[in-house]
């Protein structure tokens, strides 16, 4: 049997939407503002080499930000930060401030199955966290199926499918984009009862809005095992709703050298990708 979870930020966000409005509105003039605690304010490095396959893979960036109180409207960015990442072969790359909070490098070279260390000083602290660059299966084929519900209503479904390599254990993270979707579905896969056989992901909208001309993005990544550990985490208790807050709970594989009670959001992660737009029939 094969294991594919899938995360939307729709079924969680009309949760909390409903909750909300009776919390919001039930007074036709008066907005209740919740006195909301602010928590201690947190570094949040967003740091994902994604190599697209049949791409050099040299331009890479990485996202320094602190969290911000709730209401915010916006997010705090860290300039003046000392970003770099090294292999194992002692090959340094640096990222260079390009623009607030944003940091690029133009001659990153990614290497399968190859380790490498982030290494970052920001606001007198000093963060590093290691991974493996993890291959990626390409997608084989796209096709769409017409689904029906348990009412017989009718729906397109956007399927695709690759081949797991027998030989090793898989986790794969997939996100669908398109321009209907307010923010990115998720998959999170494993190969564990399905190993060296055809695995095909489905993507499908509730509100019927997949329809003849729309372009869904597909992008496929190969992960590690602790980054498909974290993510499952991550969307299982937010369910990756735009109302949640970044998970305390939950640590990723950014270590604060400096002060390790410290620690920074986020988790340094190197995908090897494959990525499809798709127009819909």
């Amino acid at each position: 049997m094969q294991r594919i979870r899938k995360y939307n930020f729709k079924s969680k966000a009309l949760f909390f939407l409903s909750l909300l409005s009776v919390m919001f509105f039930s007074s036709c003039e008066d907005v209740v503002k919740l006195d909301l605690e602010t928590g201690e304010t947190k570094l949040v490095v967003d740091a994902e080499i994604i190599w697209q396959k049949g791409t050099t893979g040299n331009v890479q960036v990485i996202k320094i930000s602190k969290t911000a109180p709730y209401y915010n409207n916006t997010t705090p960015k860290v300039s003046g930060a000392q970003v770099k990442v090294e292999n194992s072969n002692g090959d340094v790359f640096t990222f260079n401030e390009t623009e607030p909070g944003s940091y690029t490098c133009n001659n990153f070279v990614p290497v399968l199955n190859m380790d490498y260390t982030l290494s970052v000083t920001a606001e007198g602290q000093s963060f590093k966290a290691t991974e493996k660059l993890t291959s990626v299966t390409p997608i084989d084929r796209v096709e769409q199926e017409i689904h029906k519900d348990g009412e017989g209503k009718e729906s397109i479904e956007i399927v695709f499918y690759y081949k797991d390599p027998v030989d090793q254990i898989n986790y794969y993270l997939t996100d669908y984009r398109a321009d209907f979707l307010l923010y990115p579905e998720y998959t999170l896969t494993d190969d564990e009862f399905y190993n060296g056989n055809e695995i095909n992901n489905r993507f499908t909208n509730d509100d019927d809005k997949i329809q003849p001309g729309k372009t869904i993005n597909i992008t496929h990544r190969g992960i590690s095992k602790n980054f498909y550990n974290y993510m499952n985490l991550i969307l299982e208790i937010y369910g990756g709703s735009p109302f949640s807050i970044p998970p305390g709970n939950i640590r990723g594989n950014i270590v604060n050298t400096t002060d390790s009670n410290n620690f920074a959001f986020g988790y340094f992660r190197l995908c090897e990708a494959d990525k499809v737009a798709y127009l819909v029939k």
